[in-house]
């Protein structure tokens, strides 16, 4: 027998207050007469467990079902207490505060209880002590929105003695089925697992208890415990990272045509062994376990994406906006107009980590430049991909296999085929539209959808699903879709009970046109999911005959002129609906196990469907965002070249083009400083460079007139002046901490982005550690952009041949009154900035008294003419600055140059005449200086 869940409807229990229903329809009473031969009963072959729940919130106790049964409580003393009870659904993960009971079969190792200990000022979320579970509060990341809800559980664990600081990691999403492995052995180890961390959003993080309760925590727990201290984390017996049978787990659970990971995986020890912990924990959490050789697996390398890190996620706000966490001004939402959770997913992946290798990067930005000029084709693409569900959730549900069968698992699962035939009828209008592409991109997607065996499922599950079944919403409607899935004369016991269903159906439209004729009311038939079928009636003028409703009439809503009610006889009709309801989702499951089982041979396939339609939508994203503005196609070389860049974000909140603005960084002049006013767009044009690097390193187009793009490995930022309370650190401390971490980890190939660094401490102090800052990313030859107030660091231009100084102009204007007002043109030019006293100009602009300000301005002037001395410049290395330069001009055109030899000839020569000029200017104004 199957355990139902669904609630009995008794006299004075609440009932919902609104009426949002499904009005019964001839339709929603389909009748199929033909039964023919009889079935041998499927209840003995099925095998199936019951299991049953206490409904008493105190309770600590499971009830026996004949399976053996461990129960666990957390006795972390918590004040609020509740219950925690998980089921072989995904959506049925929660998690809260307080004890916790958990089911098992009998396969489960011995639990016994563990109290929890108190670590680094917090209390272990969960002990798994023999593989036992504790409780506690588990909420998404900060990060995290409610398109993007957790539901990752990522195992990681940390090589030991000369191992250490050799991490593996295993991460699968419960709505999507997939493994994800990664092992990281490089420099910037530690940084690259939080970042990781960071763009997954686990729900929960597992790590051996060596490293954290027993091990006393070790650096990477603390590290990881203080970095996500929202995230619930449980500590697993080490004996549970065991790498052979991490090897043993892939092997049995990888679908054939992802096998090549074994090769990627089998000398990587750590991946493997928290693989194995992963998947072990994941049987007893979902209660279920993966179907054979029906896992998609990827093996991720660090080196295979760009990594940018949390602290620059946030400060470019790529996925999630600084003043609303809800709003949409990010660069997410910029360019998010996909159809599907999965391509939504993608976009965002791709965005928090973009790609490395030039030659996948082209390959999608000629498929959006083909979908921007085959009109047709984008929008036949676009109306055939917003059809399809989210495939990768079916595909989770379609291969786990539940260690219970009851009766929300049947209708699950009966739901799950109806959806996979939607699905796979949406094929053919795919594979159309892609049949007339021309890039190699789209040809590859046709050639993968354009295959037999998606004809060959379909084809199956029409064998035993009828034609007219079709996935639609609205309650009843989908109802009774579950309830004639199947076809009829496959099941006579089916057949008998989809009769008795519908004779209850037809008895209960009766029943409400005779209370109709009885009280000369206008009563229809209604459904929702919580009361079932009850009555509905709507007054015109909303007043009742008689001034009342009928004594018979119970539990009544009202919402405006619509009446919602019962009666006593309608809710035994009710509960026969669901008995009859029980067996025929219990025999149709037979029937549907059966399919699925054939089906999951060819799970690979839908892997491919999956895969094609995320992607798919992402890149018709991307076009789609080329429409609403003008973006332009960016070509890779050695050098960021951007002509008229603007800021996406900006964009999209002015609702017209912002001020643009060039870009030019080269190996020849890799460091620049900018300088200018408060308030002149420093920090806007910052982060304007680092959101179009990103953009162009997942396949887009990018907010410019031309764009020429150097890859980068790694994208650091430095932004903002703010404290951080959680860790008692002051301003200085945090921008010395960020700091510290960009020293450690950049390379000669990143991307680094410094905001008004050593504000937080004295001038001297700052412009001190600046400068040292300053050089060491020089001698880095990473591409860095430094915007600062401390003018005094624009004297490294004089020392450094790769150092350019730019700044942000600002006009002065006389008012009416006589007074003098900067007006800001937003606009970058070349050399150091001229302005002083620029903060002392802000602050007139506010009510200030003018004495005050008058003596702020002597001080300043005082203070300036001793710090602003003449610094006289060294011919030699005004030499050697424009030799640096030519040299690098002559390796910039080697490397890339298109032009044929005539114009390569005249640009030639112009390069001459250019250093001709500029030796004689340099030498000419040190001339001068003397």
């Amino acid at each position: 027998m199957f355990c139902s869940s669904t609630e009995e409807v008794t006299p004075g229990s609440s009932s919902e207050a609104g009426l949002s229903s499904s009005t019964l329809t001839p339709y929603n009473l389909i009748n199929y007469r033909h039964v023919t031969r009889r079935q041998q009963d499927p209840a003995s072959s099925s095998g199936l467990l019951t299991s049953h729940r206490s409904d008493d919130p105190g309770s600590n106790t499971a009830a026996d079902t004949g399976a053996q049964t461990a129960v666990f409580t957390d006795t972390t003393p918590i004040r609020a207490q509740r219950q925690i009870n998980i089921s072989g659904r995904a959506d049925r993960i929660s998690s809260s505060v307080g004890s916790s009971v958990h089911s098992w079969s009998s396969s489960t190792p011995h639990v016994r209880p563990t109290p929890a200990l108190s670590l680094h000022g917090r209390t272990p979320q969960k002990d798994l002590n023999s593989m036992q579970p504790m409780t506690a509060s588990s909420s998404a990341p900060a990060s995290s929105s409610a398109s993007h809800a957790s539901s990752v559980i990522v195992a990681v664990v940390e090589g030991r003695g000369l191992a250490r600081g050799e991490i593996g990691m295993a991460s699968v999403n419960v709505r999507c089925p997939e493994l994800m492995l990664s092992q990281f052995a490089d420099t910037g180890t530690y940084a690259k697992v939080i970042t990781k961390l960071h763009n997954l959003m686990p729900l929960e993080i597992l790590m051996p208890d060596t490293a954290s309760v027993r091990g006393q925590g070790t650096k990477l727990y603390t590290l990881i415990t203080e970095t996500f201290p929202s995230v619930t984390f449980t500590a697993v017996q080490r004996k549970y990272f065991n790498e052979k049978k991490g090897l043993e787990y892939i092997q049995q659970l990888c679908v054939p045509e992802f096998s090549t990971v074994l090769m990627e995986v089998q000398t990587k020890y750590y991946c493997l062994a928290s693989a194995s912990a992963l998947l072990k924990y994941f049987e007893f959490v979902q209660n279920s376990i993966y179907a054979p050789k029906s896992l998609k697996m990827i093996f991720t390398g660090s080196e295979q994406t760009a990594m940018i890190d949390a602290i620059s996620a946030s400060n470019l706000e790529l996925v999630v906006n600084h003043r609303d966490h809800r709003s949409k001004n990010t660069l997410f939402g910029v360019l998010n107009y996909t159809k599907t959770a999965g391509g939504e997913r993608r976009l965002r992946s791709n965005i928090l980590e973009p790609l490395l290798d030039v030659v996948t990067i082209n390959s999608r930005l000629d498929t959006v430049q083909e979908l921007l000029q085959n009109e047709e084709l984008f929008f036949g693409l676009t109306n055939a991909i917003a059809h399809f569900l989210d495939i990768d959730d079916l595909l989770s549900a379609l291969v786990q296999v539940p260690k219970q069968e009851t009766i929300p698992v049947a209708e699950a699962k009966i739901m799950q085929v109806i959806q996979l035939k939607h699905t796979l009828e949406l094929v053919p209008s795919l594979t159309a539209m892609l049949s007339h592409s021309k890039t190699a991109l789209l040809k590859a997607y046709y050639t993968s959808l354009d295959d037999s065996r998606f004809n060959s499922i379909l084809d199956q599950i029409k064998s035993l699903i009828n034609d007219d079944t079709s996935y639609m919403k609205g309650s009843l409607t989908m109802r009774t879709q579950k309830c004639y899935a199947v076809r009829p004369n496959v099941s006579e016991f089916l057949d008998i009970a989809r009769r008795a269903y519908t004779e209850v159906v037809d008895d209960i439209a009766g029943l409400v046109a005779q209370l109709g004729e009885k009280h000369s009311l206008p009563l229809r038939t209604s459904f929702s999911s919580t009361r079932g079928f009850f009555i509905q009636m709507k007054l015109e003028r909303g007043v009742l005959p008689g001034g009342k409703l009928p004594e018979e009439f119970i539990k009544v809503t009202r919402q405006k002129n619509n009446y919602g009610f019962t009666t006593v006889d309608l809710m035994k009709m009710n509960d026969h609906c669901e008995e009859a309801l029980k067996d025929i989702f219990h025999m149709s499951y037979v029937v549907v196990s059966r399919l699925l089982s054939d089906i999951c041979e060819h799970i690979h396939c839908l892997y491919k469907l999956s895969d094609a339609v995320s992607m798919l939508d992402m890149l018709l994203s991307l076009a789609h965002s080329c429409t609403v503005s003008d973006y332009v196609r960016p070509e890779f070389t050695d050098t960021l070249a951007i002509k008229q860049c603007r800021h996406p974000i900006l964009e999209r909140i002015s609702g017209q083009q912002p001020i643009s603005n060039d870009i030019y960084i080269s190996e020849g002049s890799n460091f620049v400083i900018i300088t200018g006013p408060n308030m002149s767009g420093k920090s806007t044009y910052l982060k304007q460079v680092a959101l179009c690097q990103i953009m162009a390193q997942i396949g887009s187009f990018l907010p410019v007139e031309y764009a020429s793009v150097r890859i980068a490995d790694q994208i650091f930022t430095r932004i903002g002046v703010d404290d951080d309370f959680e860790t008692n650190s002051s301003t200085f401390m945090v921008e010395m901490k960020e700091v510290s971490y960009i020293i450690h980890n950049a390379s000669a190939k990143s991307l680094i982005i410094i905001d008004e660094l050593g504000r937080g401490t004295s001038p001297e102090e700052g412009i001190g550690i600046c400068h040292s800052v300053c050089e060491f990313l020089i001698s880095l030859k990473a591409f860095t952009l430094f915007a600062t107030h401390f003018l005094e660091l624009c004297q490294l231009q004089t020392l450094y041949p790769n150092v350019e100084n730019q700044h942000m102009q600002v006009q002065h204007v006389r008012t009416e009154g006589g007074r003098d007002r900067v007006v800001y043109t937003y606009q970058l030019s070349r050399g150091q900035s001229e302005e002083r006293n620029y903060g002392i100009r802000a602050a007139e602009m506010t009510n200030f008294p003018s004495e005050i300000i008058q003596e702020a301005k002597t001080v300043a002037a005082k203070i300036s003419q001793k710090l602003w001395a003449k610094h006289y410049s060294d011919p030699d290395t005004v030499k050697q600055r424009a030799v640096y330069r030519l040299a690098t001009r002559l390796l910039q055109t080697a490397r890339n140059s298109r032009l044929d030899p005539g114009s390569l000839r005249q640009y030639l020569k112009g390069l001459k005449r250019q250093y001709e000029a500029e030796l004689q200017s340099a030498t000419e104004s040190v001339e001068n200086e003397e």
